[in-house]
Order: C-alpha cells, then sequence, then structure tokens
C-alpha cells in the first residue's frame, strides 16, 4: 500500500483493498480496526482516523457516541450527538467535511494539532451505528473527490461487517 494524495483516484482501489482485507471476518471490532489501519496508513496527511460507534449513555442517559477502533493519538471517550462535528453528522446522518475544525461552531478539540475533518456517519438498512472520523493537521485537507472516494470506501466496510 501507498499513501495517496488529496485529489486521487486511488479510492477505487482502496475500496476494493477494503473488501479483499476484510474478507472472511464479520466481526466490528476486528473489521473496524483493520479499516481504521489501512486509512491511516494509506491515506496522507492524517493525525487520526477511526470509529465513534452508538452506545447507551452512561447512567442511563441518551445515547452517545463512544470511541472505537482507532489510529492515532487519544481521543475524547464520548461524544453527545449533536456535538463537535462526530455528533452533529451522527445526528444529521451526513457526512461533514470541515476545511477549518476551529471555524466549526462547538468543534471538540481532542487533539490540538487537528485542523481539518471529514466524518462519515454509519448508516446501515437505515440504522445509525456511529461514525468513521478522520482527522488532518493541514487545514483544507479534505475535497470533494476525498469526501466520495471516503463513503465508498465506509459503504465497502460496512457491507463486509455485521453491525451489532
Amino acid at each position: 500500500m501507498h499513501n495517496i494524495e488529496n485529489n486521487s483516484g486511488d479510492y477505487p482501489l482502496l475500496a476494493r483493498q477494503v473488501s479483499s482485507i476484510l474478507e472472511g471476518e464479520r466481526d466490528l471490532t476486528a473489521n473496524a480496526s483493520q479499516f481504521s489501519a489501512l486509512v491511516y496508513s494509506a491515506i496522507a496527511d492524517l493525525n487520526w482516523a477511526g470509529f465513534y460507534l452508538l452506545r447507551p449513555g452512561k447512567k442511563g442517559a441518551a445515547q452517545e457516541l463512544l470511541v472505537g477502533p482507532f489510529q492515532g493519538k487519544v481521543a475524547c471517550a464520548r461524544i453527545a450527538l449533536g456535538r463537535g462535528v462526530c455528533g452533529t453528522s451522527a445526528q444529521e446522518r451526513r457526512t461533514i467535511v470541515v476545511a477549518d475544525v476551529h471555524s466549526f461552531d462547538g468543534h471538540i478539540a481532542c487533539d490540538s494539532a487537528s485542523n481539518a475533518e471529514i466524518v462519515i456517519p454509519l448508516i446501515k438498512d437505515g440504522q445509525l451505528y456511529g461514525v468513521f472520523d478522520i482527522d488532518s493537521p493541514l487545514l483544507n485537507r479534505f475535497s470533494e473527490e476525498d469526501r466520495v472516494g471516503l463513503e465508498a470506501m465506509v459503504q465497502a466496510f460496512l457491507d463486509a461487517t455485521d453491525m451489532h
């Protein structure tokens, strides 16, 4: 595998690699770990790539996002729905691309080195399971091509994985 740059035609290849790497394994933890490692090692200029999974809140509180398998520095453990880029993506069930996280209202600074972010909701059979979050130290790191390519990679992950 090799690093790709911002506007790469390699996303179709990476989506095929996801399917190949996850073939024969349906476990969420195993596949999320492998997927995070692939994204983090194959895509240039990242400082975090990983999952936040929808879980019951502490002490009977509303559902929230709990950190799952990832690559990068220590992260925020829990994120409320509607809070920050991850919580907003989950609540609105849409991919959010942020060129400068410091200008995103309510941004949660888990790592002060992060400047750009893309968050893709994990939706399978109409149900929300969490989000896949990628951070970069570079401003304006994620393009429309990145969004489309990463959404295809996440779809390949979802197709290969039993979500529960």
